[in-house]
């Protein structure tokens, strides 16, 4: 078992899907294993393309594990997050997009990070390399850990929303040319750091239900990272870190259609639940509704 499984829902995306394995082929850290979940059509599949087979090969020739899987029928991005938590076993999983260009040193950063820290994710966020020369003041108001994480009981009548701003366009990287200095990491407070590039505690969060919950969201939608990222934060603390060394690739979206926002979950789960709940209580409710579980 490697100490991490990275795990990357894909769709229609074989040049951003390159760039990740290509970014994962380089890092620091080199303990972990690949678990990728492709949804593209049959016709259109790409997954035994020679490009994609090559950085494969090269992977596996380092030593990784690389699990490539077709999960063709579309039932939301919640449901895609937890059939590929649900392929991990290693004690840490971490989440990757499929249009994201990381640095070498990111994953050695993020779980340095989560074991001296102990809280439930590390997120980095993904910079707009286009908005370089859009600088945003108003948008960097950060607030950062001085001392260790701890968790913060966010309810829906109290989340701190606005402090998704310094994730957008190029903040992140605006914001590391002022705060980080001599080769540290920062720490910052976060509502939620987006689901591009996220390193979570498996055991942490299993422990708020993972995205078991995917069954009572329609098939479009999105915010699902969202509603994980605050259960977690109120149990065990969450924080985003500078430099980000995570890249967007300015790609076309692959969910389009966001019609409904999964956060609206949050009150409901809170309301249901008392607290939080584990993942086996929570299935063992879905099959006391006689609701098949995948």
């Amino acid at each position: 078992m490697a100490l991490v499984d990275v795990l990357i829902p894909t769709y229609r995306r074989k040049t951003g899907l390159a760039v990740v394995l290509t970014s994962l082929f380089g890092q620091t850290f080199q303990d972990f294993n690949i678990f990728i979940s492709d949804q593209t059509e049959e016709e259109a599949c790409f997954l035994d393309s020679e490009e994609i087979q090559t950085i494969v090969r090269a992977l596996r020739w380092r030593g990784h594990q690389v699990t490539l899987l077709r999960h063709p029928e579309k039932r939301g991005m919640a449901e895609q997050r937890q059939f590929l938590l649900e392929q991990s076993s290693a004690p840490y999983v971490h989440f990757i997009d499929d249009d994201v260009l990381l640095e070498p040193t990111v994953m050695e950063r993020m779980l340095s990070v989560l074991q001296q820290e102990g809280c439930g994710f590390v997120g980095c966020p993904a910079t707009g390399l286009g908005y370089l020369d859009d600088y945003r003041p108003h948008q960097q108001h950060i607030e950062l850990w001085e001392g260790p994480v701890r968790p913060e009981q966010f309810t829906p009548e109290n989340l701190p929303w606005d402090r998704h701003l310094v994730n957008n366009a190029a903040n992140p990287l605006h914001l590391e040319q002022q705060l980080v200095h001599n080769g540290e990491t920062v720490r910052y407070k976060v509502a939620w750091v987006g689901g591009a590039n996220v390193l979570f505690e498996r055991a942490k969060l299993l422990s708020v239900g993972g995205f078991s919950w995917w069954k009572r969201l329609p098939v479009n939608h999105a915010g699902e990272e969202v509603v994980v990222q605050f259960l977690l934060i109120r149990k065990y603390g969450g924080c985003g870190i500078l430099p980000s060394g995570t890249y967007h690739l300015g790609l076309p979206t692959s969910v389009a259609d966001r019609s409904h926002n999964a956060t609206e979950l949050f009150a409901e789960l809170l309301e249901e639940i008392g607290e939080l709940t584990p993942i086996s209580t929570i299935k063992n409710r879905y099959a006391k509704r006689g609701e098949k579980r995948n």
